[in-house]
C-alpha cells in the first residue's frame, strides 16, 4: 500500500514510474501559475507597506517605535485601512505559500517541508483573521475582541516563525533550492531576534516593542518574497528546459 504524501505532492514510486520527462513537463506547465503568485507577492509586500507608511501619518497618535503594528487598526478614524492591510497580508501570504507548492509539486516533500507550509497557511488565515477583530492599544481597557486579537497575533507569530524555520530547513535537502535555502535559513533564524525582543517588552508604552515587532514582520514578509521568487525562478528554467 502507498501512502499518501499530501496534498501538491505525488508518491515518489508513482512519479519515478511516470517518468522525469513527464515530471519536468508537468512542472513546467506550472509556471504561469508560480510566476503569477510571485507577483502577486511582490506587490502585495510593496501595497502593504505603503499602507503601513501612510497609517504613520493618518493616525499620528501611535508611534512607530512604541505602538504595535495593530494599534493602526485599534477602533477609530483609518481602522478600516489597517483593516485591509491585514486581509492583504493574509492574501499575499498564501500566495508566498501557492506558489512554493506549486513548484515542488512532483517532488518528494518530507514531513517536515508539508508541516512548515501547513504552518504558514495558518499564519496566513491568522493574519487576515485579525482584521475582524480590532486591537485595544497598550493603556486602554481590554475588550473580548482584543483579546481574541492578541490570540490570533501569537498564533500567527508563531506559525510563521516555525513554518519558515522548517521549509527552510527542508529546502537545504533539495539541490535546486540549496542556494536559495541559505538566505531563507538566515531571514528565518534571524526573525528570532527581534521576537524575543518583542516579548521581553510586552509592548509596554515605554518600550521600543513596536519597533521589534515591525523588525520581525519586516523579515518574515522578505522571506515570503524571496520563497515566491525562487519558486518562479525554479519553475521557469523548468520550462525552458523542457523546450
Amino acid at each position: 500500500m502507498t501512502q499518501d504524501s499530501g496534498p501538491g505532492f505525488n508518491d515518489s514510486s508513482l512519479a519515478h514510474a511516470a517518468g522525469e520527462p513527464q515530471r519536468s513537463d508537468a512542472q513546467g506547465a506550472l509556471a504561469p501559475g508560480v510566476a503569477a503568485c510571485a507577483r502577486l507577492v511582490l506587490s502585495g509586500i510593496v501595497l502593504y507597506a505603503a499602507v503601513d507608511t501612510a497609517l504613520v501619518f493618518l493616525r499620528p497618535q501611535f508611534s512607530i517605535l512604541h505602538s504595535a503594528e495593530s494599534d493602526y487598526g485599534s477602533l477609530g478614524s483609518w481602522d478600516w485601512l489597517m483593516d485591509l492591510n491585514f486581509l492583504l497580508r493574509g492574501l499575499l501570504s498564501l500566495a508566498a505559500v501557492r506558489a512554493v507548492t506549486l513548484a515542488l509539486r512532483g517532488q518528494d516533500a518530507s514531513p517536515r517541508l508539508r508541516l512548515g507550509l501547513r504552518l504558514l497557511t495558518i499564519w496566513a488565515v491568522a493574519s487576515a483573521l485579525l482584521a475582524f477583530f480590532p486591537d485595544d492599544p497598550a493603556g486602554t481597557p481590554v475588550h473580548w475582541h482584543g483579546v481574541v486579537h492578541l490570540v490570533l497575533a501569537f498564533v500567527a507569530f508563531i506559525c510563521v516563525l516555525v513554518g519558515a524555520l522548517l521549509v527552510s530547513h527542508a529546502l537545504r535537502s533539495l539541490p535546486r533550492w540549496a542556494p536559495v535555502a541559505v538566505p531563507l535559513s538566515v531571514l528565518a533564524w534571524g526573525a528570532l531576534i527581534p521576537l524575543l525582543l518583542l516579548g521581553h517588552t510586552h509592548l509596554r508604552r515605554a518600550s521600543i516593542g513596536g519597533l521589534y515587532e515591525k523588525l520581525f514582520l519586516g523579515m518574515e514578509l522578505v522571506w515570503l518574497l524571496i520563497a515566491a521568487l525562487a519558486a518562479a525562478r525554479y519553475s521557469e528554467d523548468t520550462r525552458a528546459g523542457g523546450r
